[in-house]
């Protein structure tokens, strides 16, 4: 059968994380995704965290996968007639440039939408392209900033601080996904493309819809919540044995469900505290939230995180250790699910990354590697557009497109 997305061509101008998040999640449903890249380093991404020189960044494998790469030199005229000719055959555009760059390229959509009305021009911005803040840089940092994460991470009393995912990029990733299929749909009826928009702060602010919902409609800021939740008894994060810097257990006894908080007391053999009215009582366990927190936390340091998450869990107490990078690779539910998946990649040999979140049914994704820079400039140009090896050795040998 058919991939979801068969058929669907893309354009793919992104780089970094913010735009090819989105465009690796289309491509997992199935899209034939043309990674548009800059002839001799390509894709900042590849470079990026601090990898070896001989070979891609573990970063850019783990957001290009299932892609194919095609070198092109879009500061010459003919780079930039052969990327028009893609556009052509194209549904999509995909870029998170910064501001006004595509504008500066002459690729803006009043340019390409003129050579091909049906195309969908995908724009992921830090602050959006109108607005007082649009001619502002954003990295994801900048946008968990400003879209309020910062002051909703940490300890009541200490500063706010940055999530440690990149919410502000692969979460704007995802919205920018969405926003796609909508206008793939819409497409269907009107015949002609659109501008899908998606500004890093406008999708870090509706994630936290919920915890801004506490606001009262922004009359006052939620405190941060920290470890522990202020007056909510056996809600948080709880020491676990051997007492490493990740053993820690989370869950959500729940004293206001009852039958929570029964399984939580059966859990920790306190089965005892069952029928104490004081233990019964919701406000008054309100008020023993440090006693019972302290309780429970004597109760999960016996217990390995993994432990305290299979007792309770079984019996019906939200709970879960708390993963680090180890736990998750190692995860055989996740493999299981292939979330965590090996793929055979040139330059690292077996490489372990994240797989599709994504399950659907009639269209399973096999995640294949990162194209290395260049690696299907004669696939692509010669499929789509018909080049021959006498023009691709011309183009090479200008420096249209890279000598791979």
């Amino acid at each position: 059968m058919d991939k979801a997305l068969a058929g669907v061509k893309i354009v793919d101008l992104t780089q970094f994380e913010a735009g090819t998040s989105c465009t690796q999640m289309l491509a997992w449903f199935g899209a034939d995704v043309v990674k548009i890249e800059e002839p001799t380093h390509g894709d900042p991404g590849r470079n990026a965290m601090g990898s070896r020189t001989d070979r891609d960044a573990e970063y850019f494998l783990n957001l290009n996968a299932n892609k194919r790469s095609l070198t092109l030199n879009l500061k010459s005229e003919e780079g930039k007639e052969i990327l028009f000719d893609l556009i052509r055959q194209a549904d999509i555009v995909a870029e998170n440039m910064a501001p006004d760059t595509l504008e500066r390229l002459g690729l803006g959509y009043d340019v390409i939408s003129e050579i091909n009305p049906r195309i969908i021009l995908a724009r992921i911005k830090g602050f959006g392209t109108y607005g007082p803040y649009s001619k502002y840089k954003s990295f994801d940092p900048v946008a968990q900033a400003a879209g309020g994460a910062f002051c909703a991470t940490g300890e009541p009393d200490g500063p706010p601080t940055r999530p440690g995912f990149n919410l502000g990029d692969t979460g704007t990733g995802m919205h920018a996904a969405i926003g796609i299929l909508a206008a793939l749909w819409q497409r269907q009826t009107t015949g002609k493309g659109q501008v899908v928009e998606v500004s890093m702060q406008d999708a870090l602010v509706n994630l936290g819809r919920v915890f801004m919902a506490r606001s009262n409609q922004g009359e006052f800021s939620p405190s941060r919540r920290g470890r522990f939740w202020p007056g909510r008894p056996a809600i948080g994060t709880f020491k676990c044995a051997p007492g490493g810097p990740d053993d820690y257990v989370f869950l959500m006894g729940y004293p206001t469900r009852i039958h929570m908080w029964h399984a939580l007391l059966k859990g920790m053999g306190r089965e005892d505290l069952i029928d104490n009215p004081d233990y019964q009582d919701v406000a008054r366990l309100s008020e023993m939230t440090d006693e019972i927190n302290e309780m429970v936390e004597v109760w999960t340091q016996k217990h390995t995180k993994f432990e305290a998450m299979e007792i309770l869990a079984e019996l019906g107490v939200p709970a879960s250790a708390c993963f680090n990078s180890v736990d998750v690779y190692a995860s055989e539910h996740l493999r299981e699910r292939e979330m965590i998946v090996s793929v055979d990649h040139p330059q690292w040999g077996e490489f372990t990354m994240p797989g599709c979140p994504v399950k659907l049914s009639d269209s399973p994704v096999q995640v294949t590697t990162a194209p290395l820079l260049g690696q299907h400039n004669a696939e692509v140009l010669s499929e789509m557009l018909g080049f021959d090896e006498e023009r691709l050795a011309r183009l090479r040998a200008e420096k249209v497109i890279g000598a791979q």
